[in-house]
């Protein structure tokens, strides 16, 4: 018999939940929510264990998606998830990538097929909160955009959901993370690298969530997707620097059916 209240999130690779939704979970875990996390493919254009880097010699896709499985397993332990469902496509690899036109990649998948396996989970679990990204992945990664299509197209067919969100980082606090990250010289993940465009208005991020007292099991959920070394400077911050820019999550308000205001502060504000 589901619990009361029970929290999906929907992700694309693993280590998406540690860096997008970690602090929600790990909460409402704690408040004893059922947790719930669906992770879409097997995250198998990575780094090796050894850090070797992706289609350099050495790199077997096997040998990542077995590694980040059991890193997967572990954060998931971390966060409180009470059932972990992988759906084990392939990794499509970033915009633009060969791996993009592989006839296995997510991307290539059925998305009426992709959708059924979630709505599924969704028809199982029975959560009133489900989090995902937004139509643009985030940050324009071809797997966290196929997610969301399959996502919603999962909500269609069943109204049990009654909110459903986005994590965001208002256009303010990105300006301002970025240039902290680079006035302490670290070296940021190839999607934080740069100028990016995909912060959001922050007249839209209308509900944020104080994950402070959970800010450091997200910060070893992090850490234990070891293989990704490009999150090494992350994992690395300084506690108070890690608290001050994870300790809130934010989020796009996307669907309500609960009549709750904005601005909130709690994900399950307004549920029956």
């Amino acid at each position: 018999m589901p619990s009361a209240r029970c929290l999906l999130c929907v992700h694309a690779h693993p280590d998406d939940e540690a860096l997008f939704s970690a602090g929600v979970m790990a909460r409402y875990a704690a408040e004893g929510v059922r947790s719930v996390l669906v992770t879409c493919t097997d995250g198998s254009l990575g780094y090796m264990p050894d850090g070797t880097p992706t289609r350099a010699p050495g790199h077997d896709r096997d040998v990542v998606a077995a590694a980040r499985r059991a890193e997967l397993e572990t954060a998931a332990e971390l966060l409180g998830v009470d059932r972990l469902e992988l759906l084990g496509y392939r990794d499509s690899g970033m915009a633009g990538w060969p791996e993009n036109d592989d006839p296995e990649a997510f991307v290539r998948a059925d998305l009426d097929e992709v959708a059924s396996r979630i709505a599924a989970v969704i028809a199982e679990e029975r959560p009133q909160v489900v989090v995902t990204y937004d139509a643009n992945g985030f940050y324009g990664h071809p797997d966290h955009i196929s997610t969301h299509r399959a996502t919603m197209a999962a909500l269609e067919r069943d109204e049990v959901v009654q909110k459903v969100y986005f994590p965001a980082i208002p256009e303010s606090l990105l300006e301002g993370f970025l240039k902290l990250a680079v006035d302490a010289g670290m070296t940021l993940p190839e999607w934080l690298e740069g100028t990016p465009d995909w912060g959001t208005p922050d007249e839209l991020v209308a509900t944020e969530v104080d994950c402070t007292p959970w800010v450091r099991v997200k910060h070893d959920a992090l850490a234990a997707h070891a293989s990704q070394v490009d999150n090494v400077d992350l994992v690395t911050m300084p506690d108070d620097v890690f608290e001050a820019v994870f300790g809130v999550e934010r989020f796009v308000r996307a669907l309500d059916r609960t009549g709750t205001p904005l601005p909130e502060r709690d994900l399950f504000e307004g549920v029956a």
